[in-house]
């Protein structure tokens, strides 16, 4: 399972925002639908491997969203379709406790630190300055973790150390945090095609 965090450092809390105006009335929460997009949207389907939280601390109260590509439906590409699916997660009365909206998708209060997944599996910091993360050994499973525009704070980062997060990047240049998750995709992907050739490939080195 792949699971990507993304930190929506002032990303509504509440659905007191206008489709008509994400970026200018949601605190970014633009940003947070094309990570989604980017994490689960193929050309003809929807990867059904990877699980999206988003933090969002725009107001009172932080919350996450939780996404299941298993059972998510209703997605489209468009931004605007995806804010609608966050904005009716939204207004649902919640506590600490995942509640349902929509198939696939759950909402909770709750922070960061609160999440379960860390520890199942590495778990590894996207930044700008850290270690390329192609010369990494690792397999398909893993957590992953992006700021938004703003980034992480120093207690998120201390936060990241505490859990020996792997600080890594995709590249040499400095890139949105979607286009970050579709290479990460990419390469996960490129390592369990060559996999399934290795496991297919009998000692004389000839496929079975």
């Amino acid at each position: 399972m792949r699971n990507f965090v993304v930190v929506g450092n002032r990303a509504a809390t509440t659905p007191d925002f206008s489709l008509e105006d994400i970026p200018g009335t949601s605190g970014r929460i633009d940003i947070l639908c094309r990570c989604i997009n980017s994490a689960f949207v193929l050309s003809h389907g929807i990867r059904r491997d990877v699980h999206v939280y988003l933090i969002l601390r725009g107001g009172g109260s932080p919350k996450t969203i939780q996404l299941r590509g298993r059972d998510l439906r209703h997605l489209n590409p468009d931004e605007r379709t995806t804010a609608a699916l966050l904005k009716k997660a939204l207004a649902l009365e919640v506590d600490s406790n995942w509640t349902k909206s929509t198939p696939g998708i759950f909402v909770r209060i709750g922070d960061l630190a609160n999440l379960e997944i860390f520890g199942d599996g590495a778990t590894y910091y996207l930044r700008e300055d850290g270690s390329d993360y192609r010369g990494l050994s690792s397999g398909a499973d893993g957590t992953f973790v992006l700021g938004d525009h703003i980034g992480l704070s120093e207690e998120d980062e201390a936060f990241m150390t505490d859990l020996n997060a792997a600080i890594v990047s995709v590249g040499p240049r400095s890139l949105h945090a979607d286009h970050c998750i579709v290479l990460i995709n990419n390469e996960l992907d490129r390592r369990e095609a060559a996999n399934r050739d290795e496991s297919e490939i009998d000692g004389n080195g000839t496929k079975e």
